[in-house]
């Protein structure tokens, strides 16, 4: 009798069913229509990490197209609204979820935040002006990539693990330097003749377009942490790579997006977020030169002020304003 020929399905994912091609809820385990983004990734996690362990050796071929299409399930049933085009080719007669729930529901319901600390984030957020979604992690009130799933659900789009999903690296070259450090992304996959981009931030559907016509396909975007995509960006699209295509004309920068109030939120923080950063920087050096000046001037005043007949809590008070005064201006100065 001869030796039975592997099938992945069976021998790997433990699927009894024989009719093929399996639709993506068969291939990940899950129940029929199953609309909780939170199972539907943990169901693809513990795949993807059984299956990894096939990977070297004589399988590793049938492994990577596994885990490839393990991967394009999980993009599909994470994305809202393919995930309501691909129902519906199946035959689901609801429309399913009708509303979203805000990135601050989605972390309470999962027990990663108190109320307590996200009032802390609330307040960062206004003082430096960086969106609560980067003051929950830069603040270390929850971790980047748990804050950065329970974004990409609150904007109907799919996360995607770097450490899971490794960018094909064939791909590298079909995105500009310029670009992928412009927008913080990196190629990932084709999927349905469309080009899976990884980056910490949604695109508007200007940039959408002006990517299409730039790469010659359609592009989606998954969500990933910046810490992960920053990492990628930098070993495959390094600084030098960048200015070398600017000096040769081959990579220029995409135009900058419409004004802002047609800018999505994530778009417009994505490009304020760094000029904030270095106003920050700017504010604290001038706030402390200004508190020194400040500091100096008010002590020779006070001097003079004695000698003048004032007591010491007059020049007390003028210290007390200067202080003030100046962390008044560098707080609704940085504001603005």
């Amino acid at each position: 009798m001869g030796e039975q020929t592997l099938d992945v399905y069976r021998d790997w994912l433990g699927i009894k069913d024989t009719n093929r091609p399996l639709n993506y809820y068969q291939l990940l385990r899950l129940k029929m229509f199953e609309d909780d983004v939170s199972k539907i990734r943990k169901h693809y996690r513990k795949l993807n990490a059984h299956v990894r362990k096939f990977a070297t050796g004589q399988y590793w071929e049938e492994s990577q197209k596994l885990l490839n299409e393990l991967a394009r399930a999980m993009l599909c049933l994470t994305d809202q609204k393919r995930k309501a085009e691909y129902d519906a080719s199946l035959g689901r007669k609801d429309s399913g979820p009708t509303g979203r729930r805000t990135l601050e529901q989605i972390l309470v319901s999962q027990g990663a935040v108190s109320s307590e600390g996200l009032q802390k984030a609330r307040n960062y957020s206004m003082v430096v002006g960086v969106d609560i979604r980067d003051a929950l992690w830069q603040q270390k009130l929850v971790a980047q990539d748990v804050v950065m799933q329970a974004y990409a659900e609150s904007e109907g789009l799919p996360y995607i693990d770097l450490k899971e999903i490794e960018p094909d690296e064939n791909l590298v070259d079909r995105v500009p330097a310029v670009i992928a450090r412009q927008y913080s992304c990196v190629p990932v996959m084709i999927d349905e003749e469309a080009l899976i981009l990884a980056s910490p931030n949604p695109l508007t559907p200007e940039i959408e377009e002006e990517l299409r016509l730039r790469l010659g396909i359609p592009v989606r975007v998954a969500i990933c942490a910046p810490a992960a995509v920053n990492e990628l960006v930098n070993k495959y699209y390094p600084k030098e790579k960048a200015q070398a295509e600017l000096a040769s004309g081959k990579g220029t920068a995409a135009p900058a997006a419409a004004p802002s109030a047609a800018r999505s939120g994530a778009q417009a923080r994505k490009s304020r977020a760094p000029a904030s950063a270095e106003a920050l920087q700017e504010r604290l050096k001038l706030a402390l030169a200004l508190g020194m000046i400040s500091f100096g001037a008010v002590s020779v005043f006070r001097s003079l002020y004695q000698n003048a007949g004032f007591t010491g809590s007059v020049g007390m008070g003028l210290l007390v304003g200067a202080a003030v005064a100046a962390v008044a201006w560098f707080v609704l100065g940085f504001r603005r």
